[in-house]
């Protein structure tokens, strides 16, 4: 969360004060973020000039340097009317040493690799490309810029929370005096999302203005942190447990553990719970907790409301690729809209590294004879096919080792099917699964685990998997092929009669990629099971999955045992890049269920909720009765089987913390509620909402109750959504967090909120209590 209080112009008197103290707030700074005396923080926060990059006629000066809150850079030009701009460590996704961006590619020289890093932020913020004035700048850049981003991100919440508070503070405190007015205090409030009446300041100074001189300092200023920060829910329930000593022993913990959080342990955990985060000494030596660190373990990625055990891997892998969700992408290239939105290898590097493990490829005929990407019959911009493929190779495992399938949609000419063979060959060398496993032909689809680290090529090919271990030659290059069967792009023929029931010849260099995933037409599922082999992958249009899943769902659940199927948004319906819900899809069986990851949407957090589990590894086992050629399940008409479970859902709604702002502006307020949304079968949806509490995102308490029951619990996902109410329009969206029921941890938990693109918001949490139960 940021202050994003615009600071007033200074007095010269003041100027120079706030200069002297500056120093010593750098250092408390650097002490809280445990980077004291560290030679690249020093770096940064010295400050040098850097060229920054927009085009081959725009690199320009800018002086660039951390500032004394250690968490903002700024950044300033030489022309004096020019404004200064800031952005937040919390707002970087990555640093870069060399020239990898398109932009650094295209508008710099080769002899300034070793000069050029870039920084690439969340969401889809513009990339900062930068030059520095040697090679040892670059590498002090990049080298303090990641370590201030792994020291934040790796603080502890109360750390966190002191950290931001203090500079809150500092920020608030106008004239530099280390003193607080209360019209200080009011507009500090502002701040951080808090908006009060004179009577609360009123009664906040009469408590904390110790010295009674209408001003806070020192002592003071630290009551009212603690005075802000004191959780009233958490005291009530340590004082329910702290039985010894008006403290919580460990004898207390673990009767907390087993009574309220239904956690399976014994009194040598909660030992070791109490010697790992108790933060006062005096207590600890004594085996004791006090609140402070019963807080600090409340916070914790073990007391989340997502089990740590499914967090990790915990999921058999080696099962056919059948058997597994699959994490999966569509139009990956495109970073906005579908009509005349940019394409960027970025939208290969963020789906990757954000654990997608399908990806899709728009190849067309480029005018210098190289295959570029981009939305056929639109005005986006193109890439190069071989650059992407680069930047495939150089993310594909960043995030996890199980194997990436590349959807190629194909509009090439023979000629440069030919050079993205080559182009694939080469780039992607070992990894590129280029035969089969094994020796023999195969029955079934290999498994995640025995693929890992290999890519695999889904797209037309020219005759049958088994004729690559058949003696028989086939006339393959004289075969033609309709390289695009499905609906979207018969959607786009008709839209450019030159291209009307175009055929091209498929390259044999490119259908000898073609292992596991050969493009087939669906002509239905009897058809499927008599003409199709395991290896054979239809596509969906979304309209007919949805119809399939909602009128013959057994019989997509059995086509999806032993096929894979793919399901893509339709591009006539939806030129915005919207999307549609993959619940339905997933409820069929169906595993490559492919979304626009560019638009934020709440389809996005539901395939980031399932996903999040597994070790982030893009693959879910599907339950047993979506494994099962016999299985009777049918998510429509729940008859009767091992899935039906009849579970009672109780979520409380207790508060939440440092809610993010919706809009910048300081007097800006968020209202927020909080909305529980069930996902999973038809009879299992369901939502419920809290009320909206006015002016209030730093500390809002709901204490609302709701009760969900469940008939399928396993193929559940719960929404956590917090929105800022608005009585005249819709309601903005503030953040949110989905898990799926099955990870669901019972007891007093907190829940990570993420923003709209998908990013961890280091500080903002919801405070629930959540409690399942069969029913009766």
């Amino acid at each position: 969360m940021q202050c994003v209080r615009k600071q007033p112009k200074r007095s010269k008197s003041q100027e120079k004060l706030h200069d002297e103290q500056s120093e010593k707030i750098t250092s408390v700074n650097l002490k809280l973020l445990g980077m004291d005396g560290d030679p690249d923080l020093n770096f940064l926060l010295k400050g040098t000039e850097l060229t920054k990059v927009r085009s081959g006629s725009w690199k320009k000066p800018r002086y660039f340097k951390l500032q004394e809150d250690c968490k903002t850079v700024w950044q300033e030009s030489k022309k004096k009317m020019r404004p200064k701009h800031t952005f937040s460590i919390e707002e970087i996704e990555s640093v870069r040493l060399g020239r990898h961006t398109e932009g650094l590619k295209k508008y710099t020289e080769e002899t300034l690799e070793s000069r050029a890093f870039s920084i690439l932020f969340k969401g889809h913020h513009k990339n900062l490309d930068l030059i520095a004035a040697n090679e040892e700048e670059a590498k002090n850049w990049v080298s303090g810029l990641e370590k201030v981003m792994n020291n934040t991100s790796n603080l502890s919440q109360q750390k966190r929370t002191e950290h931001w508070i203090f500079n809150c503070l500092r920020k608030a405190d106008i004239n530099c005096d280390t003193k607080m007015s209360p019209d200080e205090v009011k507009s500090f409030l502002q701040s951080i999302n808090h908006e009060v009446d004179d009577e609360y300041i009123k009664m906040l100074f009469e408590k904390c203005d110790r010295s009674k001189t209408g001003l806070l300092e020192g002592k003071e200023i630290k009551l009212l942190y603690e005075t802000l920060t004191d959780r009233e829910e958490i005291d009530v329930i340590y004082k329910a447990y702290a039985k010894t000593e008006g403290l919580v022993s460990a004898a207390n913990l673990l009767d907390f553990l087993t009574n309220e959080q239904k956690e399976k342990v014994d009194l040598i955990h909660a030992t070791q719970i109490i010697e790992k985060y108790e933060v006062d000494e005096t207590a600890k030596a004594k085996q004791l907790m006090t609140k402070d660190g019963f807080l600090m373990f409340l916070h914790q990625p073990e007391a989340l409301i997502m089990s740590p055990a499914h967090k990790s891997f915990y999921q058999d892998m080696s099962q056919p690729l059948s058997h597994y969700f699959i994490s999966s992408s569509h139009n990956t290239y495109l970073v906005k809209d579908q009509l005349k939105g940019p394409s960027s290898i970025e939208g290969y590097v963020r789906a990757l590294t954000k654990g997608y493990r399908c990806v899709e490829l728009d190849i067309w005929d480029g005018s210098d004879g190289e295959p570029v990407i981009y939305h056929g019959y639109t005005l986006t911009s193109k890439i190069l096919f071989k650059d992407a493929i680069q930047a495939i190779k150089e993310y594909a495992f960043k995030t996890s080792e199980y194997p990436v399938i590349l959807s190629l949609e194909n509009h090439c000419s023979v000629e440069q099917q030919k050079l993205m063979a080559k182009h694939m060959s080469s780039i992607l060398g070992s990894a590129l699964l280029s035969k089969p496993l094994g020796e023999h032909m195969p029955t079934a689809l290999p498994s995640p685990e025995e693929l890992k680290g290999r890519i695999l090529i889904k797209c037309k090919r020219l005759n049958k998997l088994e004729d690559y271990f058949s003696d028989q030659a086939a006339a393959e290059e004289e075969e033609s092929v309709t390289e695009e069967e499905d609906a979207r792009d018969e959607e786009e023929a008709e839209n450019n009669s030159q291209n009307n029931k175009k055929s091209l010849k498929l390259a044999k260099e490119l259908s000898d990629l073609v292992i596991y995933c050969k493009s087939v037409k669906f002509q239905g599922f009897e058809h499927a099971q008599t003409h199709h082999s395991f290896y054979e992958i239809p596509s969906f249009k979304e309209w007919d999955a949805v119809n399939f899943a909602e009128k013959s769902a057994n019989e997509y659940i059995h086509h999806n045992v032993d096929k894979l199927s793919r399901v893509y948004p339709s591009g006539a319906a939806r030129t915005n890049s919207s999307n549609f819900n993959p619940v339905p899809l997933w409820n069929a069986g169906c595993q490559i269920v492919a979304l626009n990851v560019q638009t934020p949407s709440a389809e996005i957090d539901l395939n980031q909720g399932l996903f999040s589990q597994n070790g982030q590894s893009g693959y879910i086992l599907k339950p047993a009765y979506l494994r099962d050629k016999a299985s009777e399940f049918d998510p429509i008409t729940l008859t009767r089987g091992p899935w039906l479970k009849n579970i009672t859902l109780h979520v409380m709604v207790i508060s939440a913390q440092q809610l993010p702002k919706v809009n910048e502006k300081p007097n800006s307020i968020v209202d927020p509620l909080v909305r529980v949304e069930i996902y999973g079968v038809p009879a299992d949806t369901a939502k419920g909402e809290t009320q909206y509490i006015e002016n209030n995102g730093f500390n809002p308490m709901w204490n609302k109750n709701f009760k969900f029951d469940l008939h399928v619990p396993e193929l559940a996902l719960v929404r956590f959504v917090v929105e800022d109410y608005d009585h005249v329009s819709s309601n903005d969206f503030v953040c949110q967090c989905t898990v799926p029921f099955t990870t669901l941890q019972d007891g007093y938990r907190h829940v990570p909120l993420y923003d709209q693109n998908g990013d961890l918001l280091p500080s903002a949490r919801l405070f629930v209590h959540i409690m399942a139960v069969e029913a009766e």
